[in-house]
C-alpha cells in the first residue's frame, strides 16, 4: 500500500436497515469506481429490531413474516450470504477492499485484528471449525472458519463477504447484548449471553477503529462524517 491510495474512515451512524445496506453498497461502489480508494472502514448501529437475511435465503419461516407483520421486527436482505442475523444490542463492522491492490486480504486478516483487539480487553476468541458452508436459518447457530467464538463456544462475531468487479464488502456482526426473548421468538433457541465489557458501544467502536488503524499507519486517511441530515446525499 502506498500513499497514493486513499482510505476512507466513515463515522458511526444509527439508522434503519435499508439505509445501512444501501450505505454498504455505496461505499463498495466507490471502492470499485475510484482507482485511488484502497479500502473503507465503518462501524454502525441499527435503529429498531432488524433481521438481516442472507442473499441465498429464499424460503423464510412463516413465523418470521408474522413477527414482521406485527411490527416486532423488520426484515432486510443482505448482499452477502449466510444465515439470518438479529441486529439488536450489537455492533456491525463493514470493510470494503480493492482486491487487486491488496491480494492477500482474507477473513483471517480481519479475524486476527479482532482476536488481538478483544484479547487486550480480556476476552479470548478463536475461529470456528466448520469449513463447508451449510446454510442455516440462524447465522449464529453455526460457527465457520470465518467466524469467531468465545471460550465457552458461543459465536460472538459472524462475518460474510460480497464480491463485485474485483472488490469486496466484508461485514460482520459483533453480538454484545442480544435480547433473549426476541431471539427465542425468532430462532427458537437462547441467545448468546451478554458479552462482559467495560466499554460502551461507542467506546468499543473507537477502540476497534484505533486498533485497526494501528496496523495501517502509512495510510492516506480521509474521514467521512455521516449524520441524519447528509445520509440521503450519499444514497441519491
Amino acid at each position: 500500500m502506498t500513499l497514493k491510495h486513499k482510505s476512507l474512515l466513515i463515522s458511526t451512524i444509527k439508522a434503519s436497515g435499508d439505509k445501512q445496506m444501501a450505505l454498504d453498497l455505496y461505499f463498495l461502489d466507490q471502492t470499485i469506481k475510484n482507482d485511488n480508494i484502497l479500502f473503507t472502514l465503518r462501524f454502525y448501529l441499527w435503529e429498531g429490531y432488524w433481521l438481516s437475511i442472507g442473499y441465498h435465503q429464499k424460503n423464510l419461516p412463516p413465523h418470521w413474516i408474522e413477527l414482521a407483520d406485527k411490527g416486532l421486527i423488520h426484515i432486510i436482505r443482505r448482499p452477502s450470504g449466510g444465515g439470518a442475523v438479529l441486529h439488536s444490542g450489537g455492533i456491525t463492522y463493514a470493510i470494503t477492499f480493492k482486491k487487486l491492490s491488496y491480494k492477500k486480504f482474507s477473513y483471517s486478516i480481519a479475524n486476527k485484528w479482532l482476536i488481538r483487539s478483544f484479547e487486550e480487553l480480556g476476552i479470548s476468541l478463536k475461529t470456528g471449525h466448520i469449513k463447508r458452508t451449510l446454510l442455516k436459518n440462524n447465522c449464529f447457530g453455526s460457527s465457520y472458519t470465518s467466524d469467531l467464538i468465545d471460550k465457552d463456544g458461543y459465536k460472538r462475531i459472524g462475518s460474510a463477504q460480497y464480491w463485485k468487479k474485483g472488490s469486496f464488502l466484508q461485514h460482520g456482526e459483533i453480538q454484545i447484548c442480544p435480547p433473549n426473548d426476541l431471539w427465542a421468538s425468532i430462532f427458537n433457541e437462547e441467545s448468546p449471553p451478554f458479552l462482559k465489557l467495560k466499554l460502551n458501544h461507542h467506546e468499543l467502536i473507537n477502540y476497534l477503529t484505533d486498533s485497526f488503524l494501528a496496523n495501517h499507519s502509512n495510510l492516506n486517511l480521509e474521514r467521512i462524517t455521516l449524520n441524519k441530515k447528509n445520509i440521503d446525499e450519499y444514497l441519491n
